[in-house]
């Protein structure tokens, strides 16, 4: 059979070859294109578009990049139409991939999305393409299975992929290290990453790391840390490991961070229009993952204003001393997140809805 993931960022990508590899001890003659980057090239799949010409975040820069995304589109449309794939899976990256939900769909195509759309946080009205135009939805998050059902939505709960990664990583070495993980999009370690090194650079130097992403390249980090902290390039568990503090990109990092039992501070700060566009739509209480699935402030969050080079000091200091609360909150994050077997059980989810045909 022929499987085509659209992916649209880092996250994605990783998610997508965790799949493709239990995808292929179920489907000897899979073959597989798609949206992606280096996990999914690496996993054998043909790379229509590399996830790089791809990730951007926000709405001044999605209207700045207007017609680089239409290009978009109509590259991954042609792809599709000239491949004929069995299924189209779309993996988070929901603006994108919600309007090629759409038009796959009438093209005749069978479309799976996996790692919902966060329509619980924000633009509810798009429960109504989920409806009409996605054949399954597969979710990661405990609370969304029902949230969906009662939607009229077919879902499927198969736990958080994050789950078994991370626990093969966590090793027993000595933690002294603060870790900065500033996001997985260009714009947004533009904009943060020289707060957060200011914020610590001071009380920590010698111990700062960044993780960063070879997407980038070590060239485009090294200009913004200008020698105040180590850099690693695209090991962010080996980060987290030797770490006893984040400071942390709102986004998948902070969830790895839990999961990892290191305590940290949740930062995020975009384009000022974007900020006040965003708090008109959202919805939620909170923007960390770790708070939204707990339902209650377990690590301190910083934003827009509130993420300045002193807050993130002051709240890191505060965080430290008070690690034994943080990480007796992450142990029940733990328990609601699943054994860690959720790629394989997408995977399985995929092949059966594919060999039923319904």
């Amino acid at each position: 059979m022929k499987y085509f993931f659209v992916t649209g960022e880092a996250s994605g990508d990783m998610h997508a070859a965790q799949i493709i590899h239990s995808l292929r001890a179920l489907d000897s003659s899979a073959h597989f294109f798609g949206t992606g980057g280096k996990n999914m090239r690496n996993s054998g799949v043909e790379i229509v578009i590399d996830i790089k010409e791809m990730a951007f975040m926000g709405f001044i820069e999605v209207v700045n990049n207007f017609f680089k995304i239409r290009n978009n589109f109509k590259k991954v449309k042609e792809a599709i139409s000239s491949i004929r794939p069995d299924v189209i899976i779309l993996v988070d990256y929901a603006g994108f991939n919600l309007r090629i939900a759409k038009w796959a769909k009438q093209q005749g195509f069978k479309v799976v999305f996996y790692i919902a759309p966060k329509v619980w946080a924000w633009n509810e009205k798009r429960v109504n393409v989920i409806k009409k135009y996605i054949d399954l939805l597969i979710v990661i998050f405990p609370f969304e299975k029902e949230y969906f059902e009662n939607r009229g939505i077919r879902v499927v709960y198969v736990g958080n992929p994050l789950m078994k990664k991370i626990s093969a990583q966590v090793q027993n070495v000595d933690k002294n290290k603060i870790a900065i993980l500033p996001g997985s999009r260009r714009q947004e370690i533009e904009r943060m990453l020289p707060i957060m090194l200011e914020s610590m650079y001071f009380h920590a130097q010698k111990n700062l790391v960044v993780a960063g992403l070879s997407d980038f390249g070590e060239d485009f980090y090294q200009s913004i840390i200008k020698d105040r902290a180590e850099l690693v390039i695209d090991d962010t568990y080996a980060v987290l490991n030797v770490s006893k503090l984040a400071i942390v990109a709102s986004g998948t990092a902070s969830l790895e961070a839990a999961l990892m039992n290191v305590p940290q501070v949740v930062c995020y700060k975009m384009n000022r229009l974007n900020y006040w566009i965003a708090r008109l739509l959202l919805k939620v209480n909170y923007i960390s993952l770790v708070n939204l699935i707990l339902e209650r402030p377990v690590v301190p969050e910083l934003i827009q204003d509130n993420m300045n080079a002193v807050s993130i000091k002051n709240t890191a200091m505060s965080v430290l001393e008070d690690v034994f609360l943080i990480k007796d909150a992450y142990l029940q994050l733990r328990k609601l997140l699943g054994d860690g077997d959720a790629s394989n059980r997408a995977a399985l989810v995929i092949h059966d809805f594919l060999i039923k045909g319904d």
